[in-house]
């Protein structure tokens, strides 16, 4: 089984929003902290956000805070990127991650165990 699978990418104008969502096993999800990143073309794994276990905590990447919003549904196993006011600049491959159990999560890649294959976010100007 999949521990891992990213839905909702796509193809979006400037300005707009997409909503992508991580369904994950209850064993890779259970209690675990949760994050996102993207890669683009030529570019470094880039930090986009990260939830805690519970949810309690929330952080993100300097370049997106103010428009995405991290979440989790612990009773469907699912963490979801809410994105608004997308850029071109977004323009990336994002992958969700499980990281440690009952931890708050970390803006370092290394820190997660679990990843899934990613979803294509395309934003044109």
């Amino acid at each position: 089984q999949v521990p891992l699978v990213e839905s909702g990418g796509g193809l979006v104008q400037a300005g707009g929003s997409l909503r992508l969502s991580c369904a994950a096993s209850e064993r890779t999800f259970n209690n675990a902290a949760m994050g996102w990143f993207r890669q683009a073309p030529g570019q470094e794994r880039e930090f986009v956000a990260r939830i805690s276990w519970n949810g309690a905590s929330t952080s993100y990447g300097d370049s997106v805070k103010g428009r995405f919003t991290i979440s989790r549904d612990n009773a469907k196993n699912t963490v979801d990127l809410q994105m608004h006011s997308l850029k071109p600049e977004d323009t990336a491959v994002y992958a969700c991650a499980a990281g440690t159990r009952y931890g708050l999560g970390s803006t370092h890649h290394y820190d997660y165990t679990y990843w899934g294959q990613g979803t294509q976010v395309t934003v044109s100007s």
